[in-house]
């Protein structure tokens, strides 16, 4: 799934190993999908959002998206933050 291949701009690792796509529903024509922010207005979250809506689009143009938003809970932060680093592909 195209899903499971969008990478986090900032890190080697994509948006479902980062635990950031979760509760993907696949019915008829429609993707519904919680994007799971370590903050829910995180400087790229729109980004995040049209990256994921052209993604889906250039798979199927006709397809119904939803995209709903959650912020992560304190381990699942961590766990995020611990995976961001190990991909990290800036200076520190």
């Amino acid at each position: 799934m195209i899903l499971k291949k969008i990478e986090h701009p900032e890190t080697a690792k994509t948006l479902f190993e980062l635990g950031v796509i979760k509760d993907i529903t696949i019915k008829n024509r429609k993707v519904s999908l919680t994007l799971n922010l370590p903050l829910k207005e995180v400087p790229i979250k729109n980004f995040l959002i049209e990256t994921i809506k052209r993604a889906l689009k250039e798979e199927a143009p006709d397809i119904i998206i939803e995209i709903n938003l959650k912020e992560m809970g304190p381990e699942e932060k961590l766990k995020f933050i611990k995976m961001a680093r190990e991909g990290w592909g800036g200076q520190e």
